[in-house]
C-alpha cells in the first residue's frame, strides 16, 4: 500500500463515468416556496439547491457567470421582489469541508479549496483594487454579499503597488497600496464557507438585475414542495473529467468522489466515507480488484492517508480500457510531452505523443500511471508509485521506464 498522490484521480473519474456516463451534465437550481404575486413579489423564501457541479467556475464557464445565468432566469420567470430569505442547500454533501489528512501549511492554497455540494469560482475569491481618483476601490470576484470587505488600502504617487488580504473574525482585511496610474491589483483566498459564499454570489446577481432582496442569506434545506424557477447545467462529464485530469483538479475530483456516492443509494449523503464505500463496491463487483487494496480519504489524492497498491491502479485501468465510457477516459490523461501535467516531461523519447497517463506529486511522492503502445502495436497499462524524498530521480527513472515501455515488443 502506497501513496498514490494525484494518480488517486483516475479511480474517481473511473467510478464517475462508470456511475454517471459520459454525457451526464449536474443541475444547479433555483427553486421557491410560497407564491409569486402579479406585481412579482414572492411571497416566500428562495432556495440555491447545489448538486456537486465542480464546472460553475471561469475554467469552464469563460468569462459568462453563472449566477448571472440565474438571475436573468428569475426575473424572466416575473420575480421583481422577494419577501423571504434566499437560502443555501447544500445538503447532498455532508457538512466535512476539508477531508481527513489534508495538512494545515496548504489550507490556504488554492488546490486545498474547501469541499461542497454548493460551489462556486473553485471556493477562490480574488480581491480587486484599483484607482479611482484618490481612494483605492476594492471589490470582490465573483461579487458576493456574505464576505465583508475591510480596507486600508492606500493610493499613492507612480503606477506600481502591492496588496494583501487575510480572513479575520468573518471578513477580509485588505491593506497595502496602488499607484495612481495602476490597473487592477488581484489576491485570491480561499473561502471558508462555499454555501454561503455561493449564496451570497446569487444574492449579488439578483440585486444587480434589479431583484429586491428582503431577507438574509440563510444555510438549510429545500422543502419538498419547492417549485423550480431557475437552473444551470454542467457540461457533459466527459469535458469536467478531460479538465480534472489534465490539470489536476482537486476540487474536480472531491466533488466527483462524493457525487458519485450520493447517487449510488436513495437518499445517501455524498462524503468521503461512502466515497471510499462506492469505490470499494466498483472495485470488487466491476474492476475486480480487492477491497482492501484502496483506502482513500479522499477523491483527489492530496490527503496523507489515502494508499493504494499498484496492482489495484493496473486493474482499473484494464477495466477502463475496455469500458463503454474507456475513450472518454484515455482521451482525459495528459500525453508525456504534449499536454497537461506532462507536457514538459520526456519531450525527446519514444514516450512523447504517444504515453498518456496521470501524475501525482507531494512533497513525499512522485506517482505515474497510465497507458502506452507498445512497439508492436499493445497497449500497456503501468502504474509507478514511489514515496521517499528523492522525488527527482524518481521522476526521471519513470520517465526512462515510460521510454522502455513505449519500445516493448513481445517475443
Amino acid at each position: 500500500m502506497m501513496q498514490p498522490a494525484s494518480t488517486m484521480k483516475m479511480y474517481t473519474a473511473a467510478l464517475a463515468l462508470d456511475r454517471f456516463g459520459t454525457d451526464f451534465e449536474f443541475k444547479t437550481a433555483v427553486l421557491h416556496d410560497g407564491q409569486v404575486g402579479a406585481d412579482g413579489v414572492l411571497q416566500g423564501n428562495l432556495y440555491l439547491r447545489g448538486d456537486g457541479d465542480p464546472s460553475l467556475s471561469p475554467r469552464l464557464w469563460g468569462d459568462a457567470s453563472p449566477m448571472d445565468s440565474l438571475a436573468r432566469q428569475v426575473v424572466a420567470a416575473g420575480v421583481k421582489r422577494i419577501h423571504g430569505d434566499i437560502v443555501a442547500d447544500a445538503s447532498a454533501f455532508d457538512s466535512q469541508l476539508v477531508p481527513d489528512g489534508w495538512q494545515s501549511r496548504y489550507l490556504g492554497a488554492a488546490y486545498a479549496a474547501r469541499v461542497s455540494a454548493l460551489s462556486l469560482n473553485e471556493n477562490i475569491v480574488w480581491v480587486v483594487v484599483q484607482p479611482d481618483g484618490k481612494r483605492a476601490e476594492v471589490s470582490l470576484d465573483p461579487a458576493t454579499t456574505t464576505i465583508p470587505v475591510q480596507s486600508s488600502v492606500r493610493v499613492v504617487a507612480g503606477s506600481r503597488g502591492r496588496i494583501s488580504a487575510r480572513r479575520k473574525d468573518g471578513l477580509i482585511q485588505v491593506r497595502g497600496t496602488i499607484g495612481e496610474r495602476s490597473g487592477p491589483l488581484r489576491y485570491s483566498l480561499v473561502v471558508d464557507d462555499p454555501p454561503s459564499f455561493t449564496t451570497g454570489a446569487l444574492r449579488a446577481a439578483l440585486e444587480k438585475a434589479g431583484v429586491t432582496v428582503d431577507g438574509r442569506v440563510n444555510i438549510g434545506m429545500t422543502p419538498g414542495n419547492a417549485a423550480q424557477l431557475a437552473a444551470v447545467s454542467s457540461p457533459p462529464l466527459a469535458t469536467i473529467i478531460a479538465e480534472m485530469n489534465r490539470e489536476s483538479v482537486n476540487l474536480f475530483a472531491e466533488l466527483l468522489f462524493r457525487s458519485a456516492a450520493h447517487a449510488a443509494a436513495p437518499g445517501q449523503v455524498g462524503s468521503a466515507e461512502t466515497g471510499l464505500s462506492t469505490l470499494r463496491t466498483f472495485l470488487t463487483e466491476k474492476v475486480g480488484a480487492r477491497a482492501e487494496d484502496v483506502r482513500a480519504a479522499d477523491g483527489s489524492g492530496l490527503s496523507v492517508l489515502d494508499r493504494v497498491t499498484p496492482r489495484s491502479m493496473v486493474e482499473l485501468l484494464s477495466f477502463a480500457h475496455s469500458a463503454p465510457w474507456g475513450p472518454t477516459f484515455h482521451a482525459s490523461l495528459p500525453l508525456e510531452g504534449e499536454s497537461g501535467t506532462l507536457r514538459h516531461r520526456a519531450r525527446h523519447t519514444p514516450a512523447r505523443g504517444n504515453l498518456h497517463a496521470k501524475t501525482g506529486t507531494t512533497n513525499t511522492v512522485a506517482s505515474l500511471g497510465g497507458y502506452v503502445t507498445a512497439k508492436n502495436g499493445e497497449i500497456l497499462a503501468f502504474s509507478f508509485l514511489y514515496n521517499g524524498t528523492d522525488r527527482w530521480n524518481a521522476k526521471r527513472a519513470m520517465d526512462q521506464m515510460g521510454a522502455t515501455l513505449a519500445e516493448f515488443v513481445r517475443e
